[in-house]
């Protein structure tokens, strides 16, 4: 018999941290623009910081700017952590990222006031930075500092879309760049990250809550084809050598070999480049992008052999050629399965209707995986909008969301 009890979330306490918090970097209505390290950004951390400490837990930041929130345990053993990101895209909304990190905080909150002093040492964090909305390859900087991702080097070369590098920005907000290794933690046992779901998914299911099975593998190609540039009248097809001919199938077998495939892979040409892009003539070259995605390791590898295979045999076949770089190579992530089941009965105890699905997006749990076992909870996002204003999930939703996280912490702490 279960004999777990159920946490109670305030949802009076909910929507007012989400609409205080959306003050840092409001553009007036329900846009938000908090880019890491900006002003906005600070006085979002520093509330952060003391909302953990008025839930009584102790407050720190750590040397990338990560903000903690601690509940000591009364034994030993790996914290167990829970958060997400603070930054928002430019414009995003009110609940990507921070929603999460809330979340966690709200938990820890409950969890202490209706049961005490956990066993196991529980955490709450707002990582630094994710959307790479200010600093274009700065993409996990939080997360990636905690499990040793950032490279030395790192601080001085990655610059802002304005120019500056992230170490000057670290550093106007009283960070010291050399002191990043300073973050990386080796204690933490388990990572669960609640988030927007960021789709529709949920919302055609009619349900509120879902436990994310695995984070897709992300491959971002620029692919560069070359043919011969000529006149678009008086050359005839069958001597041309078209690169937008090859791209154009190369975009649609590629697209095609994902929607073939179905659900979770996807495949995506977003960005194309003509050169000399005029309309009587034929290119000389084409550039694009090719975004390619899949959460299970095998089939994500899989989906990359096929689609390189696809461009190579289109470009021998029309005499064009052709190179390619990764610009981003995140690799598939599955979520623990024994997190997976805590999460499971969780949901049972608190009466929360959940499916089981898979993320499209990338996110901090992927690079907490390193040092942790993880899982993550997604809330219903309607109309499955994000990275806009209008992104929007239900009090309900999310308070459905927050009791799941938290029965789930219980289990695992308590």
């Amino acid at each position: 018999m279960n004999t777990q009890p159920r946490v109670r979330i305030d949802p009076v306490y909910v929507e007012r941290l989400i609409l205080d918090m959306a003050k840092h970097g409001s553009d007036g209505g329900t846009g938000v623009s908090r880019t890491v390290y900006s002003p906005e950004w600070v006085e979002a951390t520093r509330l952060y910081a003391r909302w953990c400490e008025e839930a009584g837990l102790t407050a720190r930041s750590d040397a990338v700017g990560n903000v903690w929130g601690k509940l000591e345990g009364s034994e030993g053993g790996g914290s167990i952590v829970s958060g997400s990101h603070i930054d928002s895209q430019t414009p995003g909304g009110r609940y990507d990222g921070i929603l999460g990190a809330l979340s966690a905080l709200i938990a820890l909150r409950a969890l202490k006031e209706q049961f005490g002093t956990p066993r196991r040492t529980l955490e709450c964090i707002a990582f630094c930075e994710e959307e790479s909305s200010r600093f274009p390859s700065a993409n996990f900087w939080g997360s990636r500092a905690i499990t040793g991702g950032i490279h030395p080097s790192d601080p001085e070369n990655t610059f802002a879309f304005s120019g500056e590098t992230i170490a000057s920005a670290m550093r106007e907000v009283g960070l010291d760049p050399a002191r990043i290794p300073e973050a990386r933690r080796d204690d933490i046992d388990t990572f669960i990250e609640l988030h927007i779901e960021q789709g529709p998914i949920l919302e055609h299911a009619d349900i509120p809550v879902a436990i994310v099975t695995g984070i897709t593998g992300i491959r971002h190609y620029t692919i560069n084809l070359r043919g011969t540039q000529n006149h678009a009248g008086a050359f005839p097809m069958d001597l041309r050598r078209d690169p937008m001919q090859g791209f154009a199938e190369i975009a649609l077998g590629c697209v095609d070999t994902a929607h073939r495939w179905g659900r979770p892979a996807v495949s995506t040409v977003g960005r194309v480049i003509a050169k000399p892009n005029a309309t009587a003539v034929i290119p000389e070259e084409v550039t694009f992008s090719l975004d390619a995605r899949h959460p299970n390791p095998d089939l994500c590898r899989k989906l990359y052999e096929v689609h390189e295979a696809h461009m190579l045999e289109i470009a021998n076949r029309r005499n064009l050629d052709i190179d390619w770089q990764v610009m981003i190579d995140h690799p598939a992530c599955p979520s623990d399965p024994e997190v997976i089941s805590t999460l499971e009965e969780a949901a049972r105890v608190q009466g929360v209707p959940t499916m089981l699905m898979a993320s499209g997006a990338g996110h901090d749990s992927q690079q907490m995986a390193k040092i942790a076992k993880i899982a993550m909870v997604f809330v219903r996002s309607k109309d499955g909008r994000s990275h806009t204003p209008a992104e929007y999930s239900s009090i309900p939703d999310i308070v459905a969301g927050i009791e799941v996280l938290a029965a789930a912490l219980y289990k695992l702490a308590y």
